[in-house]
């Protein structure tokens, strides 16, 4: 039924386009086929009177990110998302607040309901299957994408001012399973979450480096991270990959300013 809205309405708020009206036939596919899973969810759960196994939520998420779904990426972030806010055992409205933002910047506005109703439900199952959900992420997803993903997840974690150490274990848990190799985890997580060594692990180097292998370090970093590498994707990867670009220089400058560096 939607598609059939948003085609008469992308017809005539783009004026009287043959464009806006499949642009909006195609937008409304896409409500229409969210509310058909979603009610066969919910049919299932009535039917049944049980808990989702993780077969089940994985069957949920298959059915999103589907070819025929148009491989929805924005459930593959709820996934992770809803694992984050969970791991401290309580999910909190500064985290809820970071993850509407971001959705609000990535994919727009108008499906903000969409994928928060999405996120309830991978919140709500308590049985989230994160090796199968990262290991379709990691065959899908280049490995500067999924780096940037760290960045977003930690800022989740960071949203109420405190990464916990369950957070941390979390999201490395998801690093692990995705692919992302450990020096690049603590490069991310040390943007984050910091200590005295803070500054060497965002390089990728041991506190007990030689200056040549502190540039060294740096320009390897710089070159891998830069926010050319995710430039195809949303405004919101540009920004993570601009915050990341800028904690490598100044990690690499406060280095140089403790030894004295040229």
């Amino acid at each position: 039924m939607f598609k059939y809205i948003f085609a008469l309405a992308g017809f005539f708020l783009l004026g009287r386009s043959f464009f806006g009206a499949i642009l909006g036939f195609f937008i409304g596919s896409g409500i229409d086929n969210y509310q058909r899973i979603s009610g066969q969810f919910k049919a299932q759960a009535g039917r049944d009177g049980r808990s989702f196994t993780q077969e089940d939520i994985f069957n949920y998420y298959q059915q999103r990110t589907s070819a025929a779904s148009g491989n929805d990426v924005p459930t593959m972030l709820i996934a992770l998302s809803a694992a984050v806010m969970k791991a401290d055992g309580k999910v909190l409205k500064s985290e809820l607040n970071y993850v509407k933002a971001f959705f609000a910047q990535q994919f727009g506005p108008q499906f903000n309901a969409q994928h928060l109703a999405t996120l309830k439900k991978f919140v709500d199952s308590g049985n989230i299957p994160l090796q199968q959900i990262c290991s379709d992420i990691q065959r899908r997803m280049q490995p500067e994408v999924r780096v940037q993903l760290l960045h977003y997840l930690f800022g989740i974690a960071k949203a109420d001012g405190d990464v916990s150490p369950a957070e941390i274990s979390v999201i490395q848990d998801i690093a692990n399973m995705m692919g992302v190799s450990r020096v690049d985890f603590e490069s991310v997580k040390n943007m984050f979450y910091r200590n005295v060594d803070s500054d060497y692990a965002v390089l990728g180097i041991e506190s007990s480096a030689t200056d040549d292998e502190v540039k060294k370090a740096y320009r390897k970093m710089a070159i891998k991270f830069h926010p050319d590498k995710v430039a195809a994707m949303g405004d919101e990867y540009q920004k993570g990959a601009k915050e990341k670009f800028q904690k490598i220089q100044e990690s690499y400058d406060a280095i140089k300013k403790r030894r004295g560096m040229k």
